[in-house]
């Protein structure tokens, strides 16, 4: 691949939108090259839909293994309508949320396991990979605590409304794939200022668009 894949991760409520957002403005600053701004679930029109099935608050008797699945299809229909073909232009990828977040969440806090995740998303993804991820770190009661101080502006998603002992279960399963793969993964402190977690993740970002130039 000729450009760029980014990935954003973390719990809810780690301020993974905020983060996008000041990096969107930051790397368009920093360079000429194309930036494509995306996010999972969701990113096609295909996608959107499925996203719009997986966290409708009232799909409360949603197998765990269906949840999965509808992962995996949304996510090979954005690969191939946009992440894939805006890589071949060489061009920058910027997701919200990618493989990492299915593993976590269906993997580990599911129950499903680690290694099934993998294997129905590798066979939706072909062995595409992000070339770095930012994990924002935070620990579930900070992260719920946030959401619940914003929950006057939005309704919560399907997931967010799960119980604090799932989100904790989330940040294992995250924590389990940065001892897997370190070097793929930066952890930034997302208990600090927006300030300071841009700051930081910028400079990581930064060297990485400075590789490509």
């Amino acid at each position: 691949m000729k450009g760029l894949f980014i990935t954003i991760e973390g719990p809810d409520g780690a301020g993974k939108s905020s983060l996008v957002k000041r990096l969107v403005t930051a790397i368009q600053s920093e360079t000429t090259q194309s930036l494509v701004v995306t996010r999972e679930p969701g990113g096609s029109d295909i996608a959107e839909e499925i996203r719009e099935l997986l966290l409708n608050p009232t799909h409360t008797n949603m197998d765990a293994r269906t949840e999965a699945l509808l992962l995996a299809a949304g996510r090979r229909q954005h690969v191939v309508e946009k992440i894939r073909p805006a890589l071949e232009e060489g061009q920058i990828v910027l997701c919200d949320r990618f493989v990492d977040s299915s593993i976590a969440y269906q993997g580990q806090a599911r129950g499903i396991g680690i290694e099934e995740v993998k294997a129905i998303n590798e066979f939706a993804i072909e062995g595409l990979k992000p070339n770095v991820t930012l994990f924002l770190d935070v620990v579930a009661e900070v992260g719920l605590n946030r959401i619940k101080d914003k929950q006057s502006n939005r309704t919560q998603d399907r997931l967010e409304l799960e119980e604090i002992t799932f989100h904790e279960e989330v940040r294992k399963g995250y924590h389990a794939l940065i001892k897997q793969e370190p070097d793929r993964f930066i952890v930034v402190d997302a208990s600090q200022s927006e300030d300071e977690v841009f700051t930081e993740a910028w400079s990581h970002i930064q060297k990485e668009i400075h590789k490509i130039k």
